[in-house]
C-alpha cells in the first residue's frame, strides 16, 4: 500500500508513528451525558468516543451523540498535552440518516453525527482524508477511543486489519475490521490510515461473535442535508461550514510562525506521504486552505460537471457524490497519471477559483487572486505549452463567468442604518470612567444620557470605585439611563469613554444583574478615547512615558509589511515557494505595507494632504476628515500587528497617519493583561486620527491561531455600507456568538472603537480635579 507515499527510513517512519498516534489522542474527546457535572471521570455518564474535525465541531456516531437529553451533550477533552481534561457543552447539530431511532443494538447507518460546541475553546483537530474510504483497498489501520477499564475511563488505541466492505464499493461502504478487539465505548473514535497519516473514518460498531467491528467512510458526510433555498453564506450549509472550517484551520496551523509542535502535514511529510502522487503534504493544507477560502461550488451537480470538464479526467465520480472543493480534488488523486498529475491538480484549481459563485464574500476577489498567484507559481515545474493553457484557461473562464449575488452590507440580522449611524434620532447612553492617578486601582465614573441633539444630562457621578467592583456600582444608574433612551425594538447604544489604558475593559461582558443578558449582546457597546488630546506624537500619554523600543524602529521601513486586508492578492516574492509559508497562500492582501496606496476605497495613500502637499496636517481636521470619509465610503480592514501569525509592534504614528481614509486598523494580536505595548498601539491608533477601530482581547497563547480572526473581520465587518452600522454589526457577532454559533466564534473578545469627534464628551476634566 505504497500508492500516494514515498518509501522512508525505518527509524524514521516509527518516530512519524509516534507523533501521529500523539495528534490522534489529542483530538479525540469524550461524550457525555449534559448531566456529567463536574464528574468529568465518572463512567456512569459516559456515552462513547469522537474527536474534533474543526474548531469547535465534534465528529462522532449518533448513536453515541443521541444518548443525551434532547441533544445535549458533554465532550470532555484536554487542551494541550498535560494540562488535564476539561468539559464543554455541546448541542447535535445533525445525525445521519435523519430521523432515525435508536434500535435495539443497532443503529441504521452510516450513524454519524456532528456535535456543535457550546463556546469557544482550544484544541486540536484531525486531519480528514478527501479519499473516499472505499478507496482505501486492504491492510492496517489506526484507531482510538476511549473506555471504562477496572472502573476508571481510559483512552485506548491500537491496530485492525481491514478485512473487507459492506455495503458494495462506492454507495453507503462500511469497512469490516478484526484482529483486535473493540471494547464498550470506543465508538465515535477515529480510524486512521496509517501511511498517509490521516483520518478516514469513525468506529461504528463492534462485532458480537468475533474480534473487531465495523466504521463508517468519511465521505457518507456527504449526505448532509443539502440546502433547500438559496445559498446566501458559507454557514447556511453545514457540510461546507464544518470542512472549510478544517481546511482552513490546518492551512493556518501550518504556517503558524511560533507553532512548537508537529503539525498533521509535518507528521505526513515523514511518512511519506505524497497526495496525488504530486503535492507534499505541505502544498496540499495550503491548497486546500486556500480552495476553503472560495465560497463553496454552487451546486454538487456544477462541481460533477466541472470534473467532466477536466481533460485528464476521464473516471467516474464516487459515490456519495462530491460535494465540496476537497472531495473533488480527492476524487482526482486515483485517476491521475503520473506524467499529468501536477497539471489536472492545477487545472482543477483554476477551474475552482473562476466557478460560478452561489454568493460573493468581501475576501472573495482577493482569494481568488491568490490562489492564482500559486498556482502559477507551482505552474513553473510545467513545460510552456501547458502553462500557456492554464493561462489561457483561466483568462476565458473568468470572461465567460456569470455575475454573483454582491456581498451582503453586514451580518444577518445586523441593522445598516443611515449614514448617520444606527442610532440616528435615538438617545444613548455615556459612561466616563477615569482611574486616579494616585489611586490606579480606583477611578471615578459618571453616567450621562445623551440626547440626539448631542445635549447630555448627568445622572449620576462617583469617585473613588474599586475597578473591580464597577459592574455593580454602575447596575442601578445604567438601568435607568436604558429606561430613558430604549425604544421599542431599538435598545440604546451604550458609550464608555476612558483613557486608553483603560480601553481593554471588558464592559460588553458585565451584566447588571444574574439573570441579565450581558450587555455587549443586549445593545451595542462602544468605546471612546477621553485622553486623546494629551497623548504624544508617538501615542503615549506622558504621564506613562514611552517605550523608545517602539518609537523610529527601522523595522517599520517604507516597504515593510502589516498583513493589511486590502481587498487584493499578492503575488509571492522571489524565493517564495508556491504554497509556502510565505507565499501565495498567505493572508488576503499579503505584503500591503503602511504607507502604500491598497485598497479600493478611494481614498489613495494620503487622502488627509494638504493641497499644498503638507502632510501634517492638523490632527483634529484629519481625525473629522478620517470619520466623514468612513462614514460616506465602503470599509477596509486593516490587520496592522500581526503577520502571518506572527505578532509585530503597531506602527509609529506618522506611517499610521499614510493609511487611507477607508481603513478601518484591526489589532489581532492584543492582550488585555500584556506589557505595556499593547496599551501604547491603542494610543497610536487614537494620536493616528482614528476614530474607528477593532480588536479582540487575547490570551497572551503563543499558538492562537488567528486566520479565522483576520477573515471574519474582513467578511464580517468590512463592506460597502460604510462604518456607521458597525455597532450594530458588533453587538449582532456578539449575539450570535452567545448562541453558540460556530461561525461567529472568531469573534471572542472583539471590542469597537467608535468616537465620534464631532460629538465632544461632555464636562471634558471635571472628574480630574484632586478632590
Amino acid at each position: 500500500m505504497t500508492q500516494g507515499r514515498a518509501p522512508g527510513a525505518p527509524g524514521a517512519r516509527d518516530a512519524a508513528r509516534r507523533a501521529l498516534r500523539g495528534l490522534v489522542m489529542a483530538a479525540t474527546v469524550r461524550i457525555h451525558r449534559p448531566d456529567a457535572g463536574y464528574a468529568l471521570d465518572e463512567p456512569g455518564t459516559f456515552l462513547g468516543s469522537g474527536y474534533f474535525v474543526a474548531p469547535s465541531w465534534v465528529l462522532t456516531c449518533a448513536h453515541v451523540a443521541c444518548g443525551g437529553e434532547g441533544g445535549e451533550v458533554v465532550v470532555v477533552y484536554e487542551p494541550a498535552p498535560g494540562r488535564g481534561m476539561s468539559a464543554v457543552s455541546g448541542h447535535v447539530a445533525a445525525a445521519l440518516p435523519e430521523g432515525a431511532g435508536s434500535l435495539p443494538g443497532n443503529w441504521p447507518a452510516p450513524d454519524l453525527a456532528l456535535v456543535r460546541l457550546s463556546e469557544p475553546v482550544d484544541h486540536e483537530c484531525v486531519y480528514l482524508s478527501e479519499r473516499p474510504a472505499a478507496y482505501f483497498g486492504e491492510g492496517q489501520v489506526l484507531y482510538a477511543g476511549w473506555t471504562v477499564v477496572d472502573g476508571r475511563l481510559r483512552m485506548l488505541d491500537g491496530t485492525l486489519t481491514v478485512q473487507g466492505t459492506i455495503g458494495g464499493w462506492n454507495a453507503d461502504v462500511q469497512m469490516r475490521l478484526g484482529d483486535n478487539d473493540l471494547p464498550y465505548g470506543v465508538s465515535g473514535g477515529p480510524v486512521i490510515d496509517p501511511e498517509r497519516g490521516e483520518v478516514i473514518g469513525v468506529l461504528k460498531s463492534r462485532s458480537d461473535h468475533a474480534r473487531g467491528g465495523t466504521s463508517t467512510g468519511l465521505e457518507q458526510l456527504r449526505t448532509l442535508p443539502v440546502p433547500a433555498g438559496e445559498l446566501k453564506s458559507e454557514p447556511d450549509d453545514l457540510y461546507q461550514a464544518v470542512v472549510h472550517a478544517h481546511d482552513r484551520y490546518h492551512r493556518d496551523r501550518q504556517r503558524h510562525p511560533d507553532a512548537r509542535r508537529h503539525t498533521w502535514a509535518d507528521v505526513q511529510g515523514q511518512l511519506g506521504a505524497r497526495p496525488g502522487q504530486t503535492l507534499s503534504p505541505d502544498e496540499r493544507v495550503q491548497l486546500l486552505g486556500r480552495l476553503a477560502d472560495l465560497p463553496p461550488p454552487a451546486s454538487t451537480r456544477s462541481l460533477l460537471d466541472l470534473l467532466e470538464s477536466l481533460q485528464d479526467f476521464e473516471a467516474p465520480a464516487p459515490l456519495p457524490a462530491p460535494r465540496g472543493w476537497r472531495d473533488g480534488l480527492g476524487a482526482l488523486y486515483e485517476y491521475a497519471r503520473d506524467d499529468g498529475a501536477l497539471y489536472l491538480v492545477l487545472d482543477y484549481a483554476v477551474h475552482a477559483m473562476t466557478a460560478d459563485r452561489p454568493f460573493l464574500a468581501p475576501s472573495t476577489p482577493a482569494a481568488e487572486e491568490a490562489l492564482w498567484a500559486g498556482v502559477w507559481q507551482a505552474a513553473q515545474r510545467l513545460g510552456p505549452g501547458r502553462r500557456s493553457a492554464l493561462v489561457e484557461r483561466r483568462m476565458a473562464r473568468m470572461t465567460a463567468r456569470r455575475p454573483a449575488p454582491g456581498p451582503a452590507a453586514g451580518p444577518r440580522g445586523a441593522s445598516a442604518g443611515g449614514p448617520e449611524g444606527p442610532a440616528a434620532g435615538q438617545s444613548s447612553v455615556l459612561v466616563e470612567i477615569v482611574r486616579r492617578g494616585w489611586e490606579p486601582d480606583r477611578c471615578d465614573w459618571s453616567v450621562f444620557v445623551v440626547r440626539s441633539d448631542g445635549e447630555a444630562n448627568r445622572l449620576k457621578e462617583v469617585q473613588r470605585v474599586p475597578l473591580a467592583d464597577l459592574p455593580t456600582h454602575l447596575s442601578a444608574p445604567l438601568k435607568e439611563a436604558f429606561r430613558q433612551c430604549d425604544t421599542p425594538g431599538r435598545p440604546a447604544v451604550l458609550q464608555v469613554a476612558t483613557e486608553h489604558s483603560l480601553l481593554a475593559l471588558d464592559v460588553d461582558e458585565w451584566r447588571l444583574g444574574p439573570e441579565d443578558e450581558r450587555l455587549g449582546t443586549q445593545r451595542p457597546v462602544v468605546l471612546r478615547c477621553s485622553d486623546r488630546d494629551q497623548l504624544t506624537e508617538n501615542g503615549e500619554n506622558p504621564e506613562y512615558g514611552g517605550n523608545p523600543e517602539h518609537g523610529g524602529n527601522p523595522e517599520y521601513g517604507e516597504n515593510s509589511g502589516y498583513g493589511a486586508y486590502s481587498g487584493h492578492g499578492a503575488s509571492p516574492g522571489p524565493g517564495h515557494g508556491a504554497y509556502g509559508e510565505h507565499g501565495a497562500y498567505g493572508e488576503h492582501g499579503e505584503g500591503g505595507g503602511i504607507g502604500r496606496s491598497r485598497g479600493n476605497d478611494g481614498g489613495g495613500v494620503r487622502p488627509a494632504a494638504a493641497p499644498g502637499g503638507d502632510h501634517r496636517l492638523d490632527i483634529d481636521e484629519e481625525r473629522r476628515a478620517r470619520w466623514r470619509w468612513l462614514h460616506a465610503h465602503p470599509v477596509t480592514a486593516a490587520v496592522l500587528d500581526c503577520d502571518d501569525g506572527l505578532r509585530k509592534p503597531v506602527p509609529p504614528v506618522e506611517e499610521l497617519r499614510g493609511l487611507s481614509h477607508g481603513t478601518v486598523p484591526v489589532l489581532c494580536r492584543f492582550d488585555a493583561h500584556g506589557d505595556e505595548g499593547d496599551a501604547e498601539g491603542l494610543a497610536r491608533l487614537v494620536r493616528g486620527g482614528f476614530g474607528v477601530a477593532l480588536w479582540r482581547r487575547g490570551y497572551g497563547l503563543p499558538e492562537t491561531v488567528c486566520g479565522e480572526f483576520h477573515r471574519g473581520t474582513l467578511d464580517q465587518i468590512a463592506g460597502p455600507a460604510g462604518a456607521h452600522r458597525l455597532p450594530e454589526a458588533v453587538r449582532d457577532l456578539r449575539h450570535r456568538l452567545r448562541s453558540g454559533r460556530p461561525e461567529t466564534f472568531w469573534a471572542h473578545g472583539i471590542a469597537l472603537l467608535y468616537d465620534d469627534p464631532h460629538q465632544p464628551l461632555p464636562g471634558a476634566g471635571d472628574l480630574l480635579e484632586a478632590p
